[in-house]
């Protein structure tokens, strides 16, 4: 069982500083624009700016910080990364206290939360790969797949109820202290880390900032593997306003069933993150790849032929159960690969790179989906994204570029 692989202290407390600050987001998700609206008063445009523009920000201001990251000790980064997000949260119930709450403070911390995000993660894969063996990565990053779906699905549900008892200060709360814990964690792991070491060029040139991208797009099956994602993560992504609208506006459905709706299927993230290290070992990586990337992609258009009552809230859990079963059995696999084909000193770069395509793709794609709909209407907005994301398999590697490890270049030639 993956479950019950032993990975050694250390990589115990890295998950548990994972846990705790996954759960913290799962109780806080969406707790900005949820107070943007009850406290603020904010309208439709104000609540769309909080949730795009904070993170494109976000994501604008990693990319200086990927050579900073790359170039320190990870695990102090890492801790710095989670101060500044408990120090920023923090003061939200400080500025609520005083009465002066105001949106463009919102929006400085959604931008500054997602960047410290980036960088957090990109040095948190450094890290993982230090700490476990390189045979064990994919159960290291299923244990933290794992973790990341039961926070969504515990999460969201406990901190509406937290709101509906406490008022929307609690989960924003909650969550700051929790990267606190995380930050906590961090610092429990012990043996002494490495310095990088200098690689002859300066680590803050201007081309430094695109060695993530480099590496990436120079890499056949990285580069196959990376476009995909974007397209695939932004058309999925792009559908959860949309499907918002449907359901609870045109379709009225109460706020419970909409909640179910996507609290329920994460589940199968679960059950997928625990397939994932017996799948490779039966099917093969590149299968699992050409497969399983299909099959998390196919079951989207469902979502455009959502119908009132019982049996839409079926098809929407149904659909969502399918796609993320696959996603998260697909995840750890590509973040594994991710890791084994990126030497040491190109880790944060090639990561943070990552992180930012992503939600730059996100960004880009929730508002296309956006404006189709309000030319159109959201369900024809989903029927254009679930069938734009079918074409998304032919961009997967064709062939079995991923069944073995390449050579690692050494630090000092990159």
């Amino acid at each position: 069982m993956v479950g019950r692989r032993p990975l050694g202290r250390e990589f115990g407390w890295l998950w548990a500083a994972y846990a705790v600050s996954a759960y913290g987001s799962g109780l806080g998700f969406g707790a900005l624009p949820l107070i943007a609206v009850l406290v603020l008063r904010a309208g439709p445009a104000e609540v769309s700016a909080l949730s795009a523009v904070g993170p494109a920000v976000g994501a604008l201001i990693a990319v200086p910080l990927a050579p900073w990251v790359e170039f320190r000790r990870k695990r102090p980064v890492m801790i710095a990364m989670d101060l500044t997000r408990f120090a920023v949260m923090a003061t939200i119930p400080l500025a609520y206290a005083l009465d002066r709450l105001g949106f463009v403070q919102l929006l400085v911390i959604s931008a500054v939360v997602a960047a410290a995000k980036i960088a957090f993660n990109a040095a948190g894969g450094a890290c993982l790969k230090d700490l476990v063996r390189p045979d064990d990565l994919l159960v290291a990053n299923a244990r933290f797949e794992s973790t990341n779906w039961s926070s969504i699905a515990v999460g969201p549900p406990l901190g509406g109820a937290a709101i509906g008892l406490f008022g929307p200060i609690a989960t924003v709360t909650a969550d700051a202290l929790s990267h606190l814990l995380s930050a906590l964690g961090i610092t429990a792991i012990r043996g002494r880390e490495e310095a990088p070491r200098p690689t002859g060029r300066d680590p803050v040139r201007a081309g430094a900032l695109l060695d993530g991208w480099r590496h990436v797009m120079g890499h056949r099956g990285l580069r196959a593997l990376y476009l995909n994602n974007m397209l695939v993560s932004g058309l999925i992504m792009a559908t959860e306003p949309l499907l918002a609208v449907l359901l609870l506006r045109q379709l009225g459905f109460p706020p419970w069933q909409y909640g179910l709706a996507f609290a329920a299927p994460c589940v199968g993230g679960l059950i997928g993150s625990r397939l994932a290290r017996r799948v490779v070992a039966r099917h093969g990586r590149h299968r699992v790849f050409r497969t399983v990337g299909t099959l998390r992609v196919i079951w989207l258009i469902g979502l455009a032929f959502v119908r009132p009552g019982v049996v839409g809230l079926v098809t929407v859990i149904a659909v969502e159960l399918a796609i993320i079963v696959n996603m998260s059995l697909y995840t750890p696999v590509l973040a594994t690969y991710r890791l084994e084909h990126t030497p040491r000193h190109l880790v944060a770069r090639t990561l943070s790179a990552w992180s930012i395509g992503q939600q730059a793709a996100i960004a880009v794609c929730t508002a296309l989906a956006g404006l189709l709909a309000d030319v159109t209407s959201p369900r024809t907005a989903l029927t254009v994204a679930g069938l734009l994301i079918l074409t998304t398999p032919f961009l997967l590697p064709r062939h079995d570029q991923t069944s073995q490890h390449e050579p690692e270049p050494s630090r000092g030639n990159p």
